[in-house]
């Protein structure tokens, strides 16, 4: 089984805006004095938010814990069906800074079959070292989110920035899912600007040429909040 730990903590900084378009964002990017490139084509993003039977994670977000986590597997492409090389990965912030875990997941399906015995039997079967899959006893699959994401760098690739839009939200039942409980968010963008934290004293460089304001925003807070509150 493979897995990276990010020893290294970098910041993350939001913003959210539901009055520019993505075209407006992408064009401010673009005009940026930080000459911002994109390494790599867009893409969507899917994910499945795993939580405690209390949600400890999602109290312990919206309560603002400096310390926090977020447990979610990950990948590409499709959202629906057989799905080939997703990553488990735990999310580790303190305040501003954050670092990652990821291990690789084993191939499952999502669709009507999917629901916490099959997820529960994917870890069991899977070749991830017991001390993950010891950890992965208490959480189950709560949110299914789905955006899509364009990727940037600075010139000095020092600074990357991140744009989602199409965000999408499905909640998962313990069992007999057939994922049409969703909502969909066509009106925020969300920007993200990450870099080291040793950067941290310029981040004003990148930040301050964008008329938004810094936020904290959750896509999992929203999509709790969206699909089952």
């Amino acid at each position: 089984m493979n897995s990276i730990i990010e020893n290294d903590y970098r910041c993350e900084r939001k913003f959210v805006t539901d009055i520019l378009d993505p075209h407006r964002v992408i064009s401010l990017v673009k005009q940026h004095p930080g000459a911002f490139i994109t390494p790599f084509p867009p893409r969507y993003i899917n994910n499945i938010y795993l939580d405690t039977k209390n949600m400890v994670y999602y109290h312990e977000n919206i309560s603002g814990a400096k310390d926090r986590r977020k447990a979610r597997i990950r990948w590409y492409g499709d959202l629906f069906g057989n799905i080939e090389g997703p990553i488990l990965e735990f999310k580790i912030k303190n305040g501003f800074v954050g670092t990652k875990e990821h291990y690789d997941f084993p191939p499952f399906c999502l669709g009507g079959n999917f629901d916490i015995n099959y997820f529960k039997q994917k870890i069991n079967v899977s070749n991830m070292a017991d001390s993950v899959k010891y950890y992965l006893r208490d959480l189950d699959p709560v949110l299914v989110n789905r955006y899509y994401r364009i990727y940037y760098i600075t010139a000095d690739k020092r600074f990357r920035l991140t744009i989602d839009q199409k965000l999408s939200y499905y909640n998962i039942r313990p069992h007999g899912n057939n994922f049409k409980h969703s909502y969909s968010d066509h009106n925020d963008v969300i920007v993200e600007i990450k870099y080291d934290k040793d950067l941290d004293h310029l981040t004003g460089r990148i930040s301050n040429y964008f008329p938004f304001t810094l936020t904290k925003s959750s896509k999992y807070v929203q999509g709790i909040e969206s699909v089952y509150i």
